[in-house]
């Protein structure tokens, strides 16, 4: 099924073509298309490395962004990140950078149950505390992530306009509190951009890996917290906060706030969750997971 996003296509037949003229030493691997994100394609590449391509010219950028800073973010948070161990160019053939990634064993955790998901809820949580880190002022710059809630309200309350009933009332009115929360008004903290559970992957002993740094940015954590709603259940996220307001330095009334956007930035993830519903059938059940949390909790 081709993507309803992607601008080129990107399969083993092309990745074998690129490794055979950048990289041939692994070339005559095996080859399997293994992911097809809104943005990027993974082909994993034997047992233990993958080819990470954009498949669209927006997507370019953020790979640039994965290089250069990646090697940074691995040294600050506890679980595996995907720090690229090899660079592709452009060819004739294909038209953007791409990189050569570790092979990171675990499930999608968006392909689990929310029972699974919700043990390792403390760890998520310790991981983006520590992740959250003043960041520098030459941080990529992301107009979709770590900004003010006001500065997203039109697009955003345009999506959740169109969501009908007691649900769509559900995400509307998180949406509300949070814009009506206090600002962020700390130093911008590195972000993970986009840590959903398509992004997390589990192992046995818990969280395993975290992937896709492509909207990595800095600015108002509330947008990577959004993510206890979108994995977890009602004491899960409980948990989840505990253990972030353990492990950061911010006082109760800064915590309360930072969740209310958090819960808002939640349900403004909902309508683009469930957007492509065939080609993302895992984001789609996340949303539908993250509208009954919301839901229940506002009850």
């Amino acid at each position: 099924m081709s993507h309803p996003l992607h601008e080129v296509v990107v399969d083993a037949d092309l990745v074998r073509a690129l490794l055979a003229a950048q990289h041939p030493d692994l070339a005559d691997r095996p080859l399997r298309v293994t992911a097809q994100g809104w943005d990027n394609v993974t082909v994993r590449i034997g047992e233990d490395l993958a080819a990470r391509l954009p498949a669209r010219e927006l997507a370019a950028r953020l790979l640039l962004n994965e290089r250069r800073w990646l090697p940074l973010i691995a040294t600050l948070v506890p679980v595996a990140v995907p720090v690229p161990v090899r660079s592709g160019h452009a060819t004739a053939d294909y038209p953007w950078a791409w990189s050569v990634v570790p092979w990171l064993a675990g499930s999608p955790a968006d392909t689990l149950t929310t029972d699974r998901r919700d043990p390792w809820a403390g760890q998520l949580a310790e991981t983006l505390a520590a992740l959250h880190s003043p960041a520098p002022d030459d941080a990529p710059a992301n107009a979709f992530r770590g900004v003010p809630l006001a500065a997203r309200d039109a697009t955003v309350a345009d999506r959740l306009a169109e969501l009908p009933g007691d649900e769509g009332a559900a995400l509307r009115q998180a949406w509300a509190d949070g814009l009506a929360a206090p600002a962020w008004d700390r130093d911008s903290v590195w972000l993970h951009g986009d840590p959903h559970p398509g992004n997390l992957l589990a192992g046995p002993h818990g969280l395993a890996a975290v992937l896709d740094f492509g909207d990595l940015t800095a600015g108002d954590p509330a947008s990577d917290l959004s993510t206890a709603w979108l994995c977890f259940g009602p004491q899960a996220r409980e948990d989840f906060w505990a253990r972030y307001a353990d492990r950061s330095d911010l006082p109760g009334t800064a915590l309360a706030a930072l969740r209310r956007r958090a819960r808002a930035w939640a349900a403004a993830m909902v309508p683009v969750m469930l957007a492509h519903p065939d080609a993302h059938p895992g984001l789609a059940a996340v949303g539908r997971h993250a509208t009954a949390q919301l839901v229940a909790e506002l009850r």
